[in-house]
């Protein structure tokens, strides 16, 4: 299967077929800290990935509630 990583991007061959979870075990990639995409599907760890898949692997990104900038001294 084709794999599609970011952060540099670059796109690596790995044999299959092969479960998510496996995946991410064989290039050593902590499961919390990507999603894992098949054409515009999320997928899970158990779902099972045939050879002839694409899959993208793309970082979560979590951000914070945006907070109005107030000046000090002034509610």
């Amino acid at each position: 299967m084709k794999v599609v990583l970011h952060h540099p991007r670059r796109e690596i061959d790995v044999s299959g077929p092969a479960t998510v979870r496996a995946l991410l075990d064989h290039l050593e990639v902590n499961r919390e800290s990507v999603l894992v995409i098949r054409g515009d599907t999320l997928v899970t760890g158990d779902e099972r990935l045939s050879d002839d898949d694409v899959v993208e692997l793309r970082p979560v990104i979590s951000g914070g509630a945006f907070a109005r900038a107030v000046p000090r001294g002034r509610p």
